[in-house]
């Protein structure tokens, strides 16, 4: 059996709610571990958490992050780049004194500002955002979300967005109706890849907590799952949903994010030159070792 470093962090906490879990594996190397494996790893933690990060520390200092669902290598996963890289900064001094970290996805070479003795949180640039021209109805986005036409914002338009996952957007008229929102897996995992899709994120103006800006909610079924409680990718595409039609000047602002009223999680967004960096901080629940059988 190969033994590996292995710990489940929640990301995005608060004191209202535990997170989003993601599972880490840390290597020394890339090639310690297959494709095979990392996708078998991620399997068995089907139902323990949504994706598995694999982080490994190159020879610049830089480091190489890959992620998988139970069914697929993700391009890209904000919880878990929050999780891991809180967790690795938080313990490393000579990480800690870094005012920022520089990470490698598969697909783009982001930076980790270090916020973490100012405010106990890290802020992740995201992918240069993709404005993907598609006619998406309100009826076909309603029945996808098993919700009522009506229930959709008139003054907002639905739109794709792809800033590290392509996003679809739909602005919905209160919290009670994004709180509402109970798609079927089946239906609305057919539906994102008929418009080539892989999340779907709801939103609206409407908060429970009014020192907050947005409620959000994240539905992943092309990942193997219904609902993502805590995301920065998506709540990234939505950043850039806003800034593109003027409804935020980039100040940092906090999102409550989850279908539970009171005890939401909270993801911080703030641009820098036209550049969406998502934030929040995470809480390690366990620590140990992966046994992998070969």
């Amino acid at each position: 059996m190969k033994k590996l470093t292995y710990k489940k962090i929640d990301a995005f906490t608060s004191a209202h709610s535990t997170g989003n879990p993601a599972g880490a594996i840390y290597l020394e190397r890339l090639s310690d571990v297959t494709i095979e494996e990392m996708q078998k790893i991620a399997q068995e933690q089907k139902g323990f958490v949504s994706e598995v990060g694999f982080i490994w520390e190159e020879g610049d200092g830089s480091f190489g992050l890959r992620y998988y669902s139970s069914e697929r290598e993700v391009e890209f996963c904000g919880h878990a780049t929050i999780a891991i890289l809180y967790d690795l900064i938080k313990h490393r001094a000579d990480l800690l004194a870094k005012e920022e970290v520089i990470i490698q996805t598969k697909s783009a070479l982001l930076r980790v500002k270090n916020q973490i003795p100012i405010n106990d949180s890290i802020f992740i640039t995201v992918p240069e955002p993709l404005f993907i021209p598609k006619n998406v109805s309100k009826e076909e986005s309603a029945v996808a979300l098993n919700i009522e036409t009506e229930w959709i914002e008139d003054s907002l338009d639905i739109a794709v967005i792809e800033a590290g996952l392509k996003a679809l957007i739909v602005p919905l008229k209160s919290l009670e109706n994004v709180l509402h929102v109970n798609p079927n897996l089946d239906v609305l995992n057919a539906f994102c890849h008929s418009i080539g899709v892989d999340i779907v994120v709801v939103f609206t103006k409407e908060c429970f907590d009014a020192a907050n800006s947005y409620r959000t909610r994240v539905f992943a079924p092309t990942f193997g799952y219904l609902e993502d409680p805590a995301t920065g990718s998506g709540n990234s595409a939505f950043g850039h949903y806003l800034l593109k039609r003027g409804l935020w000047n980039g100040a940092v602002m906090n999102i409550e994010q989850n279908a539970l009223k009171e005890n939401f999680n909270t993801v911080k967004l703030m641009a820098e030159e036209g550049k969406v960096l998502f934030g929040g901080k995470a809480t390690a629940k366990i620590e140990g070792s992966y046994y992998l059988t070969l």
